[in-house]
């Protein structure tokens, strides 16, 4: 049995079909009751701890189908083409913070995780409406519902009491909650993809008798690369397709087969999905084009074949594809229509574009980095990127794995998967879109500070995905990362013998994040010693362009033997007086005892050099900066690797009363917040704001300002104004009651009201003035923002973001990278600010962010930070609420519709 989740759906996978996650409607009433009326006593015994009656089973179906108040009550169900096979639900309790929950799953469908899912799922429905603890009575007995809770998170509490054990489930995301769900998804879809990228069998449907077709050549591919299994055509038309029987239909086969090839027109896609259904196939590859990308007729029938693939298990790629190829010696398939196959190696590749897909199989091919597997995407209507990712985290073939993306369908459970896969293997991705273009303009300068471009590069950093410019990079980088060791620092040496070249290296590595530093003296000495006169002794190291292969041998074993470098660029320029594979072969063996350096070679005036060089498979470059960026990109990561992974967030918060407000602001006026209800918000996770008075006239400002004492600043108390000071509603340093009538007033004229709310403050005073924030983006969810404030937000731009959710290690990771950095930690002499305090506040806005994702913007600006900790001086936040999107595994319910 296994379990998955599907792409950016509320639908999970088993031998027995997909199960779709769904809220519970009155409209259920009556599957519920078949679910509870076919259910065995001893099932129904372990529910309700007696034998149920026909009154109790439908008070129990009228509870659940009622209309779901989250704050309240909510029940979700679980269902296999259209029948009920499990319901769960919860009931707030009477301690406010919690709630009592009860799972149900169908006898002939236990054991195969539904109920774990339905829990998972009514977990983060819970979360979302403010809860942070499930609880319920479990029979000592009912092993099967222990097992569920303890699956979900290692946390699960239990006590044993009137010979029940009452089960504690928190509802937040832990790390171990996180854990076990990964675990469970990526064993799924090893099991799930196994039929689509190591098939037994396979046909192509719509395989022509004609050359030059699509269906045809992707026949003639699958044999001429000498798959494994079983191979057949569909072909209605014919009886033999390139020599391979033909036979009208799939459900016509003498068999049925894992994998079926559409190449097909769009009008017929359709029903080839519903041959395949009643043919038992267990995964398709759509070819065709004009479905989901063809207008709204192709995209209802991309919906309907999804339908039919989800209600039957069959798992689909495409549409709009050019196949898939797996280069494993034991199935050995190309089931794609791609003009070249790369060779046999480590590295996986999934492309959302069909041509870029055949670009990096051509690089791939031409550099001679091997490739495990290949998935062109396409439509992405069912298989994605993150279930890729989910697979190849233990596939012993792959150890890299390469991305073109030009989508994120769910970038919060790609940031997750992607982030584990990771910590096991390089992970390197372009990534469409760095355009300005693309950009979306924000009300607040967090918002304009996150743009999607941004959002990008903070979800890859986080994650430890190594992001690249070009294909051309991206194939570089992997045929360094999957083939040599990684960097153990930043050190590079650089030995060669063309001057000018090693200077061209040397200048790459600064850009590349590496450093050629100069070699010790004990060093040089010993250069002197094995080297020719004429030969340098310092890095980057020239041995002039007649150096012999001795010379080059004695200079890398002199250089690598230093400890001194940490990887190394080999320069061998071809002239009429050097003989390249001599040297190449001199190398080898020296670099094969220094196995932990990283290397690349560069070769120069050579009509047809070697893709690698040795039996360490030394990745060969035609120019430096490609060997030297690669070298950077693997250190990066290398570096990644290196920095603790971090928990989750754990500080003390009222989240509560914050879901409260948020929930009551959002009923009554959505949108940018008057003081009162941010202010609310804020203060229920501790976040210190300095003391403020709102007034609606210049007497009530006066008396405000008597109440706070002298000196005090007025601003205006319009939230949607974001530049206050660009029209005078910022009032500084007021020390009598004139002088805060004249500043109100002030305030009338720049604003345009005769009667403006104010806030009245205290003058407050810090060393350094910062800005941070939350942002809500509608794919990756929230972000947090630090960075320089007051006037130099916009001016400098010296920003840092982190994606929810965050962990403990990230708020100080986050100031550290400002370039401001310096001014926190005492700069000339300067104390240094309370930075303990920085993180304290960057916790609690990534808790608040993940908490509360109706934040759609939030800016405190300035934050006076100092010695003694520091304040918010102003904020503004706007609400909005959050609509039907993707949220990873533990996401909130949508109902249909």
């Amino acid at each position: 049995m296994f379990v998955q989740t599907t792409p950016d759906a509320d639908a999970l996978t088993t031998d027995g079909g997909i199960v779709h996650i769904r809220a519970v409607t009155p409209q259920d009433r009556g599957q519920l009751m078949e679910l509870y009326r076919h259910a065995s006593p001893e099932s129904l015994r372990m529910r309700f701890f007696v034998a149920p009656g026909d009154h109790t089973i439908a008070a129990e179906v009228d509870r659940l189908c009622r209309p779901p108040v989250p704050a309240e009550y909510g029940a979700v169900l679980g269902e296999i083409a259209g029948q009920v096979v499990g319901v769960a639900s919860y009931e707030r309790a009477e301690t406010r913070s919690g709630a009592e929950f009860a799972v149900f799953v169908a006898d002939d469908h236990r054991h195969r995780g539904v109920g774990t899912l339905l829990l998972e799922h009514l977990s983060a429905a819970a979360r979302a409406a403010g809860l942070t603890e499930l609880t319920g009575d479990v029979l000592p007995a009912n092993a099967t519902m222990l097992r569920v809770a303890a699956d979900l998170t290692g946390h699960t509490r239990s006590r044993f009491a009137d010979g029940v054990l009452a089960v504690g489930l928190p509802t937040g995301i832990t790390d171990d909650a996180l854990g076990a769900a990964d675990t469970r998804d990526r064993a799924a879809q090893r099991a799930a993809l196994r039929p689509l990228l190591a098939p037994r069998s396979v046909a192509v449907v719509g395989a022509g008798r004609t050359p030059g077709g699509i269906g045809h050549e992707t026949l003639r591919s699958l044999l001429r690369y000498g798959f494994t299994g079983a191979v057949y055509a569909v072909n209605p038309h014919a009886t033999r397709v390139y020599g391979v029987p033909a036979y009208p239909t799939l459900s016509a086969l003498p068999e049925p087969v894992d994998l079926a090839v559409f190449a097909v027109p769009a009008p017929a896609v359709v029903d080839a999905m519903r041959d395949a259904a009643t043919a038992g196939v267990r995964a398709v590859v759509i070819l065709t084009s004009g479905l989901g990308e063809g207008g709204a007729a192709g995209r209802d029938a991309q919906r309907e074949l999804v339908d039919i693939a989800r209600t039957h298990g069959i798992r689909v790629v495409g549409p709009n594809c050019i196949g898939l190829l797996n280069t494993d010696p034991a199935v050995r398939i190309a089931a794609t229509f791609a003009p070249v196959l790369a060779p046999h190696g480590g590295l996986a590749v999934a492309s959302q574009s069909g041509a870029v897909g055949i670009a990096m199989l051509e690089h791939a091919t031409r550099s001679g980095c091997g490739v495990s597997t290949f998935v062109s995407l396409g439509n992405k209507a069912d298989v994605s990127g993150n279930d890729l990712i989910a697979y190849w985290h233990d596939d012993p073939a792959t150890r890299a794995v390469a991305l073109y993306l030009e989508s994120f369908g769910n970038p919060r459970r790609f940031a997750r998967l992607v982030r584990r896969l990771a910590r096991s293997k390089p992970v390197l991705a372009v990534k469409a879109g760095r355009s300005s273009a693309g950009a979306r303009a924000g009300a607040s300068h967090t918002a304009a500070a996150a743009a999607p471009d941004t959002a990008v590069d903070t979800l890859f950093a986080q994650a430890g995905v190594i992001r690249v410019e070009t294909l051309g990079e991206l194939i570089d980088t992997a045929r360094l990362v999957t083939d040599q060791p990684l960097p153990e620092g930043n050190r590079l040496g650089i030995v060669g013998n063309a001057g000018g070249v090693n200077v061209l290296a040397a200048d790459a590595a600064d850009a590349a994040g590496l450093r050629v530093a100069s070699l010790s003296e004990a060093v040089r000495t010993r250069l002197n010693m094995v080297l020719p006169p004429m030969a340098g002794d310092d890095n980057p190291l020239d041995l002039g362009a007649g150096a012999s292969p001795t010379a080059f041998a004695d200079a890398v074993r002199t250089v690598a033997d230093s400890g001194e470098v940490d990887a190394l660029v080999l320069v061998v320029a071809a002239t009429r007086a050097n003989n390249v594979p001599a040297v190449l072969n001199a190398v080898a063996p020296v670099l094969e005892a220094h196995p932990r350096i990283t290397v690349a070679a560069v070769v120069l005036g050579m009509p047809h050099p070697p893709a690698t060089m040795g039996n360490q498979h030394v990745p060969v470059y035609d120019l430096p900066e490609r060997a030297v960026r690669a070298i950077g990109h693997a250190a990066w990561y290398a570096n990644w690797l290196r920095e603790p992974a971090g928990t989750a967030l754990s500080c003390p918060v009222d989240a509560t009363v914050g879901r409260l407000a948020v929930d009551t602001a959002l009923a009554t006026a959505p949108g940018w917040q008057p003081y009162e209800p941010t202010a609310k918000i804020l203060r229920s996770y501790g976040i210190p704001l300095v003391p403020t008075v709102t007034a609606s006239t210049g007497p009530e400002a006066v008396a405000a300002a008597n109440e706070i004492g002298y000196p005090v600043v007025l601003k205006a108390g319009d939230p949607h104004l974001v530049h206050k000071s660009d029209v005078g509603g910022v009032q500084l340093n007021l020390t009598t009651a004139g002088q805060v009538r004249a500043a109100y007033r002030k305030v009338a004229r720049g604003t345009g009201t005769a009667r403006p709310t104010v806030l009245v403050q205290p003058m407050a005073r810090g060393q350094v003035e910062l800005v941070a924030g939350v942002v809500h983006d509608r794919l990756f969810g929230s972000l947090v923002m630090v960075g320089l404030g007051g006037v130099h937000t916009d001016l400098l731009a010296d920003r840092a973001l982190r994606l929810t959710p965050m962990t403990d290690l990230d708020a100080g990771r986050m100031w550290r990278s400002l370039r401001a950095a310096p001014l926190l930690t005492g700069y000339r002499g300067a104390p240094p600010v309370d930075t303990a305090a920085v993180e304290d506040l960057l916790s609690r806005l990534g808790r608040l962010a993940e908490d509360l994702p109706e934040v759609a913007e939030l800016d405190l600006n300035p934050v006076l930070a100092g010695p003694d900790g520091l304040v918010v001086v102003d904020a503004k936040l706007r609400l909005a609420p959050v609509g039907a999107e993707p949220d990873g595994t533990l996401r909130q319910l949508r109902a249909p519709g």
